[in-house]
């Protein structure tokens, strides 16, 4: 059999079990409502958590930088990639983190990528959640650190990690800022405790917190309380939702990384529209206390509706409101069903979840109105009887 005779195989068992991940093209702008095959649609599944994906002053930012700064930079940054707009997006989110400097990546998976191989070798410890992020598993793939790893936010198993990986010169834990697939928050004040007690450090990716949590949208780390040494986190979530990640943490950190990792030092710099739009973003994400607000009211009102009408929920206080139906059939036909209900959504199964946990993982964006989450509730329980979930 070739190579070729072998992913023909491979693809047909994926769409013979039913796991196929299929594109829709969006006609127009990210936002509450978007158009799909001509037909408006109420967009559940985005994560464009305040609505700044085409906020007005956000797309002028971008289109001035276009004019001013060109399209590209067609080059990575130690070349003649480095713009002053870059610099200054680096030390604006550096300061929104409470961290000392910061460094741009072409997007989060990157960052995580390239954070730990610069700074652990095999004599430290990486001690990771076990629902944390894929991009974070593979950059401890890429360290020749020890590896551990602990149950979901199980402080208990952690700290007997950490008594394992004692032997250790360096020791860091890892963690997810909020578990994507389930919407909870790490228990970042009780790591923060545990890192004290056996001098370990703590890194954070909150990509799905940054910006929308915590006072003035500083994510996890000001929600909980828990003090964390290094942040990963994104451009392309809540602050503008186009791409672009970073690492922010002490100096000495950050200039390690501009010197030894990969992903930056082999990576085009971000693009000079991106790079404005990016800088709007965050900047009326740090007085937007009005969108937060909204955000959060969503949320209550959309959970509150599914829990009456019967849907298994997954508890929690975010913007993440998965909907369990268990097999991963399941969640595709109350995809589609909800598709010809006029509400855009999409089905996670296996291998992005476990299997028989599959999910209509829904996200709540201050871009809706309350019309539409009503709409919304009204169409899933609709869905839901005709398909006897419910």
């Amino acid at each position: 059999m070739s190579l070729l005779d072998d992913v023909k195989h491979r693809l047909a068992q994926i769409e013979a079990d039913g796991l196929t991940k299929r594109e829709r093209l969006i006609e127009g702008a990210q936002g509450g409502r978007i158009r799909v095959a001509g037909r408006e649609m109420v967009n559940l599944c985005a994560n464009n958590y305040l609505g700044l994906a085409d906020h007005p002053q956000v797309v002028a930012a971008a289109r001035e930088a276009l004019e001013t700064y060109g399209f590209g930079m067609a080059s990575v940054r130690f070349i003649c990639g480095a713009q002053d707009q870059h610099r200054a997006l680096e030390r604006e989110i550096a300061a929104h983190l409470d961290q000392d400097d910061a460094i741009l990546f072409a997007a989060c998976f990157d960052a995580n990528g390239g954070v730990f191989e610069p700074l652990l070798d095999e004599r430290d410890a990486i001690i990771s959640d076990a629902l944390n992020h894929a991009s974070i598993i593979d950059g401890v793939r890429l360290c020749k650190a020890q590896r551990y790893r602990y149950a979901n936010s199980d402080m208990d198993e952690l700290e007997t990690r950490l008594k394992e990986a004692s032997g250790a010169r360096f020791r860091l834990i890892v963690t997810d800022g909020v578990f994507s697939m389930d919407g909870h928050v790490a228990r970042l004040a009780e790591i923060r405790t545990l890192a004290d007690k056996y001098d370990a450090l703590v890194m954070v990716d909150d990509c799905h917190a940054t910006g929308h949590l915590g006072r003035r949208g500083k994510g996890t780390p000001a929600l909980t309380g828990g003090r964390v040494d290094i942040v990963t986190g994104t451009f392309g979530k809540t602050l503008g939702g186009a791409m672009g990640g970073f690492v922010a943490a002490a100096q000495p950190v950050v200039d390690l990384l501009r010197q030894r990792a990969r992903p930056y030092l082999f990576s085009n710099s971000l693009s000079p529209p991106v790079v404005a739009g990016s800088r709007k973003a965050l900047e009326i994400a740090a007085g937007a206390d009005d969108l937060r607000e909204r955000l959060a009211s969503h949320a209550r009102r959309f959970r509150a509706g599914l829990a009456r009408a019967g849907f298994t929920l997954i508890e929690g206080e975010t913007p993440i409101i998965p909907v369990m139906t268990g097999e991963a059939r399941a969640a595709q036909d109350l995809a589609a069903a909800l598709d010809k209900r006029g509400v855009y959504v999409a089905g996670f199964f296996y291998p992005v979840v476990a299997k028989g946990r599959a999910r209509i993982r829904t996200q709540m964006s201050a871009a809706l109105s309350e019309a539409d989450v009503d709409f919304a509730v009204r169409a899933f329980e609709d869905a839901g009887r005709e398909l006897r979930l419910i």
